[in-house]
């Protein structure tokens, strides 16, 4: 009898992915896992990441606030002594810093393994491989787009709602922004490529696509037409089984009338705008090159209220920009006090080297810039607040989230997000003379509440349920939470490394 020993099998690699700043990079996240998944690897068990770390951890990162150095050095400078501690561990650098510092980034950290620009995300595995073999560090700086990244495998973090990407990059040359230098010039998918991925997307369960783009109203701009945006928004609402669909962000000089009729028309487009102010001077839109001014913003919300009055607008605006005065500063209250934005993400200008902005003079002191931010700050929370309070007693139908109440678990309640895309956090037992679900509500069921308190950030509806439609969005989320992670292609549950990252109305994060 002739014994044989058998080979054993190789260890299954683990990945864990971590990411900083915008939409783009949350959607770029989901690429990466997908192309680390397709490549054989599996998804670390988040508990286990913080003591023990992964095989291979990623960074993707943002340059886009002044602390974006830090957090990402910071972070790698933790990284350390674990993959000190963990033979054959790798670390990898992705995103808009990794572009713009390049060889910078191994010589201030020289344990990272790979560092990857936004242009050829789909190289990491071979990267990482090369890495592995060459025993050195491996830098892949591309200055233009390889493939358009929605072509690469992506591994969706929600079973129920998902980014579709319709362009890449910037046309627009805003003093403050690093971004078009770090993304390139704007590239546009085909409307044909768009539907079918959002087609392919229905076909797996989801009801809520959010169409996501640097500037997202200037889609067309690279076939010639300008209206194509709003034939877009009206193609993606009309196909069958897509509930929700959403967009972000608009840039205010590019948004034309047509975009608010087909928001107005289709009814699966919710009535919700994040459109980026940045200043309520003219004068500092003028020395941003935002080409637009106070009085056209303000134009663009009065018509988008009047054809859709429940709709819900928040904004980014940046405080203490170079040259700002106090006339400047008391004309952005101005405008944010007439406009009664739902939300606003406020900012503190910082410099970033390689932009316009950062050579200008009159670069203000921190103490004038944190005095107006507070003052700012204090404004909308004022106005948040009287917004959400005259929500109370309204009806309000709810796509069922997860992970979006982070007391849930304590107040017994679960969360959901409104047509508006107001956080609301609800009873889930059944409203007085209500049937009872038919099972427990799961993330991507759709609820029906009555708002009972209007908070700063976020809604409460403790009376109860009044209805529960159970959909095929739920069915997808049950069905992914049965199977092992990495069985199949990257649906299945894992740590939830990155979220849906767009504006919401809501308290900001980060």
């Amino acid at each position: 009898m002739t014994s044989s020993t058998s080979t054993p099998a190789p260890a299954v690699r683990t990945y864990h992915v971590r990411t900083f700043g915008c939409q783009m990079n949350v959607h770029d996240s989901e690429r990466l896992t997908g192309l680390l998944e397709e490549a054989g690897y599996v998804a670390a068990d988040a508990d286990l990441v913080a003591r023990e770390g992964a095989d291979v951890v990623v960074l993707n990162t943002c340059a886009v606030r002044e602390n974006a150095d830090n957090k990402l050095y910071g972070n790698l400078g933790h990284l350390a002594p674990v993959k000190q501690r963990r033979p054959g561990m790798q670390i990898a650098v992705a995103g808009c810093l990794a572009q713009k510092d390049r060889g910078e980034i191994v010589r201030r950290a020289p344990w990272v393994d790979v560092v990857i620009g936004t242009h050829n995300l789909g190289s990491l595995p071979g990267l990482l491989e090369r890495a592995r073999h060459n025993a050195e560090a491996q830098v892949e700086i591309l200055e233009s787009l390889e493939v358009f990244p929605s072509t690469l495998p992506t591994r969706r973090e929600s079973a129920y709602a998902a980014w579709v990407s319709i362009s890449v990059g910037c046309n627009n040359t805003c003093t403050f922004c690093i971004v078009p230098s770090l993304r390139g010039k704007e590239k546009d998918r085909r409307p044909g490529d768009v539907l079918a991925e959002v087609e392919a997307l229905v076909g797996e369960g989801v009801v809520e696509v959010t169409l996501l783009g640097q500037n997202v109203n200037s889609y067309g701009v690279e076939f010639g037409d300008r209206l194509a945006f709003g034939r877009l928004l009206r193609a993606v609402g009309a196909v069958p089984g897509i509930e929700r669909v959403r967009f972000t962000s608009p840039h205010p000089a590019a948004f034309t009338d047509d975009v608010i009729d087909a928001m107005a028309e289709t009814p699966t487009v919710m009535p919700q705008l994040h459109m980026p102010l940045q200043s309520g001077s003219d004068r500092v839109l003028r020395a941003m090159r935002r080409s637009y001014r106070s009085e056209r913003f303000l134009g663009i919300i009065d018509r988008v209220r009047a054809a859709m009055p429940d709709a819900a607008i928040s904004t980014d605006i940046i405080v203490g920009f170079p040259g700002e005065t106090e006339e400047d500063f008391l004309a952005t209250l101005d405008v944010v006090r007439r406009a009664r934005f739902a939300n606003a993400f406020t900012f503190q200008y910082s410099t970033r080297p390689g932009t316009p902005a950062a050579d200008l003079p009159e670069q203000l002191p921190k103490a004038v810039v944190q005095e107006r931010y507070e003052r700012l700050v204090a404004l909308q929370e004022e106005i948040s607040w009287a917004e959400n309070r005259a929500q109370e007693g309204r009806r309000l139908e709810l796509l069922v989230a997860e992970g979006e109440g982070r007391k849930d678990g304590v107040t017994a309640r679960l969360s959901g997000r409104a047509p508006d895309n107001r956080l609301v956090h609800f009873a889930p037992h059944p409203a007085p003379g209500a049937e009872p679900a038919e099972g427990d509500i799961r993330p991507g069921d759709v609820v029906e509440v009555e708002v009972t308190y209007g908070a700063p950030h976020h809604l409460v509806a403790d009376a109860g349920v009044l209805s529960v439609r159970r959909t095929r969005a739920g069915d997808a989320w049950e069905a992914r939470q049965a199977r092992p992670a990495g069985t199949d292609g990257g649906s299945g549950p894992g740590p939830v490394t990155v979220g849906l990252g767009m504006p919401r109305v809501g308290v900001p994060t980060g």
